[in-house]
């Protein structure tokens, strides 16, 4: 049998925070973003996953999972936590891998992105928008509260590349 990533059902985590404090409406926007490119792949098969169809973009719906992966591990953990935690697809030689996508495991990646968005939950969970951290790479102090906003722009922007995948995929559409 076909493995087919999983069907997400969309909750709509901000539409229950029309107001309240920021951390929950932060939270409710990047919980949103990361359903919605779950929603994008649920019913694809590994190979739709990996299609490059909008050309001459090389962007594939597994390359945005992997790349997602990645930039969660690297704002969250690597650097407003202070975690060793190493690269998930890329190196410091290769910073494009993740969207290199031909002999990927499109079900382990998936999975491996679940496990990371759990991971950066653990991370946050307690923490003020308002603590800071020096940025190891920018050498500046940052806050959670630049991370969240960062992560809310980056994935919107993915998102909006999801949806043009998906259309050519199989013509679904849906916000």
């Amino acid at each position: 049998m076909t493995w087919t990533a999983p069907a997400v059902a969309r909750s709509h985590p901000w539409a229950d925070h029309l107001t309240g404090d920021e951390r929950s409406l932060a939270d409710a926007w990047l919980d949103h973003h990361r359903e919605t490119l779950l929603w994008k792949c649920g019913g694809l098969t590994a190979e739709q996953l990996k299609l490059r169809c909008v050309e001459p973009s090389a962007l594939s719906l597994l390359g945005l999972v992997r790349h997602m992966a990645e930039v969660e591990r690297d704002w969250f953990r690597a650097r407003f936590a202070g975690e060793e935690v190493g690269y998930l697809y890329v190196s410091d030689d290769d910073l494009e891998a993740e969207f290199r996508v031909d002999e990927a495991d499109a079900e382990a990646d998936l999975a491996v992105y679940l496990t990371e968005i759990e991971a950066c939950r653990r991370t946050t969970a307690g923490r003020s928008l308002d603590e800071t951290y020096l940025d190891p790479r920018r050498r500046e102090e940052m806050s959670l509260r630049w991370v969240y906003w960062s992560m809310v722009e980056e994935y919107a922007r993915h998102n909006g590349h999801a949806d043009l995948l998906r259309e050519r995929i199989d013509g679904s559409t849906g916000h």
